[in-house]
C-alpha cells in the first residue's frame, strides 16, 4: 500500500530531516522508514514504550497528576495526559450475521497475515495460488489490495456495498533537480496550499497539481447564495463525477461490471480514490465483482459469504472495512479515562462528546485530545495532526510558564462550541443527506451519538483560525484554570 496524498505533503518533517521521498506517492515501507528516521533524529526511541497499551488513567486531585497504568505493569504519574491514539487506528469489522462462524482464514487489512498469504509489503503473495479470496470493502484500502491479490490468487471475489470514485494516480519517481530547487519553508507552504485547494479556497496558484486538487477545486457542498449558483455547483459536481464514470467505461471491458463500478453520489460524499490498476483488475478472469446493490453482505457462513441468497465459497476472507472514526473516544483508545471525582469518560460523555475545540473537556483536567471528533478534519491527515500537535504543545508550554496546576473546559464553553459545530454542519446538511453512508457522515447518522460526535465540517483552515484566535486571547477563555499553590 501507499499514501494517496502526495509524499511531499504527507510525510512529516521533510525539511527538518533532509529526506527526499523516492516517489510522488510513497509506499508503506518507505513511510515506515521515514518514521524511524524521525525517531532516530529527534531521539524519540528512549522516550517510547513500544508494544505497550494504557490500561487505566485516573486523575488524582491531591497531586494534580494523572496516574497511568500500562499493560506491562508500568505506573506513570504525569502532569498532562495527551490522547493521541490516531485517527485510523482501531480496525472496524462489518456487523454481518455469522461473521464469527467463518472457518477459513480471516483478517483485517491493517493486520495482514503474511504467514498465510506469503510475501511481504514488497514481495509477491505466493501462497494464494490455490486460494479463493473474498474481500469486503471497496474504499481507499481495497483499491490498492485488489490488484495485488489478483496477481496470484486463484480467484478474487470483491464484495461491494458502494462503488468508489477512482481517478488516475500517475505515480512516478521524484525529480531530484526539482526537489533540490525548493526554498526553505516549502513544505509548510505546500501543505497549506493543498488544503486551500481541496477545501475550495482557490489560491492564486495550485502548487500540487494532482487528482485531488483537480477534483476538489470547486467546493460544491456548501449552500449557494442564489438558485443560479446552486444549479451551477450541482452541474460542476455532476460533471466531475461523470468524469469518474467515463473512466470506468474506458477501463472496464464488461458493460454490466462497469455499470456497477460507477459512483452515483456527489464528490464530497466519500473519500475519492486514485489508482491506476484497480479498475483494470476487473478485466482479469480470476477477479469477480459481487455487487450488493447498497445492501452489503447478507451473511457469513463457515465456508463463504451470502449475497441475495447466493453463497460465494471462499478460503480466505479479507476485511477492507476501514476503521472507527467518530465512535466513543474511550472505545477507540482502549481505556476509559477517569477524571475529577472518579467520573469515567464513558459516563460523562454518555450522549456523545463534550469538548472545547475537540481538545479540552470538563471534568478531565490536563487531558488534551488529538482527535477529529468535535475538531477539524482534512484530506491530508498530516496537516490536521500537525496543527493539533502545535496547539497541544502551546497549551502545555503556556500552562507550564504561567504556573497553571490544571486546565479544563467549562461546560458552557463546550456547549457554545457544539452550537458552532452544528451551525457549520448545517451549511452542508442538504448535500450530506443525499450521500451514501460512510465515516464522512457518521454512517448517515446511524450512530445515536452522531449529533455530538461530529467533526468541524468547514475548512480545516477555518478550524485552525479558531485555535489561533483563541490562543491570542488572554486567560484561556472558556476554561477552568487552577493555579499552582
Amino acid at each position: 500500500c501507499m499514501c494517496d496524498v502526495e509524499s511531499y505533503t504527507y510525510l512529516p518533517l521533510l525539511e527538518e530531516t533532509g529526506y527526499m521521498p523516492t516517489m510522488k506517492y510513497a509506499g508503506a515501507p518507505e513511510i515506515f522508514a521515514h518514521c524511524q528516521r524521525i525517531g532516530e533524529q529527534f531521539d524519540l526511541y528512549k522516550r517510547a514504550l513500544f508494544q505497550t497499551e494504557v490500561s487505566t488513567a485516573d486523575w488524582d486531585e491531591s497531586t494534580s497528576r494523572w496516574q497511568v497504568v500500562t499493560s506491562r505493569g508500568d505506573h506513570i504519574s504525569s502532569r498532562f495526559l495527551v490522547t493521541a491514539g490516531g485517527i485510523l487506528s482501531k480496525a472496524k469489522l462489518p456487523g454481518i450475521p455469522g461473521i464469527e462462524t467463518f472457518a477459513g482464514r480471516a483478517f483485517h487489512t491493517s493486520r495482514w497475515d503474511y504467514d498465510f498469504t506469503g510475501g511481504s509489503p514488497t514481495e509477491t503473495m505466493d501462497k494464494l495460488k490455490d486460494k479463493r479470496v473474498g474481500i469486503i470493502g471497496t474504499g481507499a484500502t481495497a483499491v490498492q489490495v485488489v490488484p495485488r491479490l489478483a496477481e496470484t490468487a486463484k480467484e478474487v471475489f470483491v464484495f461491494q456495498r458502494t462503488p468508489s470514485a477512482v481517478g488516475e494516480r500517475n505515480n512516478g519517481p521524484t525529480d531530484s533537480e526539482w526537489y533540490s530547487s525548493l526554498q526553505p519553508g516549502w513544505q509548510a507552504e505546500r501543505i497549506r496550499n493543498f488544503t486551500q485547494v481541496v477545501t475550495g479556497k482557490k489560491p492564486e496558484k495550485n502548487l500540487v497539481g494532482d487528482g485531488w486538487t483537480e477534483v476538489m477545486w470547486e467546493d460544491t457542498q456548501s449552500v449557494a447564495p442564489t438558485p443560479e449558483q446552486a444549479e451551477a455547483l450541482e452541474q460542476s459536481d455532476f460533471d466531475t463525477m461523470e468524469g469518474f464514470r467515463q473512466r470506468v467505461d474506458r477501463l472496464v471491458d464488461d458493460p454490466d461490471t462497469a455499470d456497477k463500478l460507477k459512483p452515483w453520489y456527489g464528490k464530497h460524499c466519500k473519500r475519492v480514490c486514485f489508482h491506476d490498476e484497480y479498475l483494470p483488475a476487473f478485466n482479469l478472469p480470476n477477479v469477480h465483482l459481487v455487487d450488493t446493490d447498497g445492501q452489503g453482505v447478507e451473511a457469513v457462513t463457515p465456508t463463504g459469504l451470502v449475497v441475495d441468497g447466493v453463497e460465494y465459497p471462499v478460503d480466505v476472507l479479507v476485511f477492507a472495512s476501514g476503521f472507527e472514526v467518530t465512535t466513543d473516544l474511550n472505545q477507540r483508545l482502549g481505556f476509559d479515562p477517569k477524571g475529577r471525582d472518579g467520573i469515567a469518560m464513558s459516563e460523562r460523555w454518555h450522549d456523545g462528546a463534550h469538548t472545547l475545540h475537540g481538545v479540552l473537556a470538563a471534568e478531565f483536567p490536563n487531558m488534551l485530545m488529538i482527535s477529529i471528533v468535535q475538531a477539524g478534519f482534512g484530506t491530508n491527515f498530516l496537516h490536521f495532526l500537525s496543527e493539533s500537535a502545535n496547539h497541544v504543545a502551546w497549551l502545555i508550554a503556556r500552562c507550564t510558564e504561567d504556573g497553571v496546576s490544571s486546565i479544563e473546559a467549562l461546560p458552557e464553553a463546550e456547549e457554545e462550541w457544539h452550537r458552532t459545530l452544528l451551525n457549520v454542519a448545517m451549511q452542508i446538511a442538504g448535500y450530506s443527506i443525499s450521500c451514501t453512508p460512510g465515516y464522512y457522515n457518521s454512517e448517515q447518522g446511524q450512530n445515536p451519538k452522531a449529533r455530538r460526535n461530529l467533526t468541524y465540517t468547514g475548512s480545516l483552515l477555518d478550524y485552525v483560525g479558531y485555535l489561533e484566535r483563541w490562543r491570542e486571547q488572554e486567560g484561556f477563555p472558556g476554561t477552568k484554570v487552577v493555579p499552582k499553590l
